[in-house]
């Protein structure tokens, strides 16, 4: 794959001050796109991307305010969907505020933007929106009631609106991570260390051991695989959801 693959594409990329989000804006700049980031913090000073600050909570304002910040037309070639999951829970014991947060958070935002950023795609005959979301849609995880069912809402969202807009050269994919050294990973293992008195340490290791290649992922391979599905090469894989998980998922 060459590196600049992407010279003269232009990607939008949700949460993209931390973690996987961070790390798919790097990969794909790297590839030589120019890369806009919204988040509510700026990302690290060291990278020099184009930043627009929104909270993907509050679904009202989401489009105006970018749209203030950014001239129009909002010209975009990729879209990457990515917000912090929902808290850890039970389903039973979630509220109706926290799962209509979720779906506004999660679902909501990215109907938003999608419909902002679609028309730019169709013209230009070449959209990728890629949507970040978690092995859940394959394999509910225990201790996240709400985000097992965003998640899986939110793989049936993509999977039809990949048929509708195909015809116009615009792919949707999802990518699953797996285990991945982020800030929603800490909060994980803490809040299971919690609930067990087992030490942290732990509980990380039995998570390694139920990971074939025994190990957690790290955050730039989730953004390599987000960089690939983006680029011309992934042009005829659209409406799927790929597992990056060093093969912990059980399904096929």
């Amino acid at each position: 794959m060459a590196a600049n693959d992407l010279a003269g594409r232009r990607a939008l990329v949700c949460g993209g001050s931390q973690g996987i989000g961070l790390a798919a804006a790097r990969e794909l700049a790297a590839r030589g796109a120019a890369v806009t980031v919204v988040a509510r913090s700026e990302p690290p000073a060291e990278d020099q991307f184009a930043f627009l600050r929104a909270d993907l909570e509050k679904i009202e304002d989401l489009v105006p305010t970018l749209e203030k910040q950014l001239p129009p037309p909002p010209a975009f070639h990729i879209l990457v969907n990515n917000s912090g999951g929902p808290p850890p829970g039970p389903v039973v014991e979630a509220t109706a505020g926290q799962l209509l947060t979720a779906f506004r958070q999660h679902i909501l935002a990215s109907h938003l933007l999608m419909q902002w950023v679609l028309p730019a795609m169709k013209a230009q005959g070449y959209g990728r929106i890629i949507n970040v979301v978690s092995t859940s849609v394959r394999e509910p995880i225990e201790g996240l009631g709400v985000s097992n069912t965003i998640r899986g809402a939110m793989a049936s969202w993509a999977k039809t609106l990949s048929r509708e807009v195909g015809p116009h050269g615009v792919t949707v994919n999802n990518v699953l991570p797996g285990a991945t050294r982020t800030a929603r990973l800490e909060q994980i293992l803490a809040r299971r260390a919690a609930a067990t008195g087992a030490p942290r340490e732990e509980i990380e290791a039995r998570l390694r051991d139920e990971i074939p290649l025994r190990r957690i992922a790290e955050p730039a391979e989730i953004g390599a695989v987000i960089a690939f599905l983006a680029s011309p090469a992934a042009g005829y894989i659209s409406g799927v959801s790929i597992p990056v998980d060093g093969g912990r998922l059980h399904c096929v």
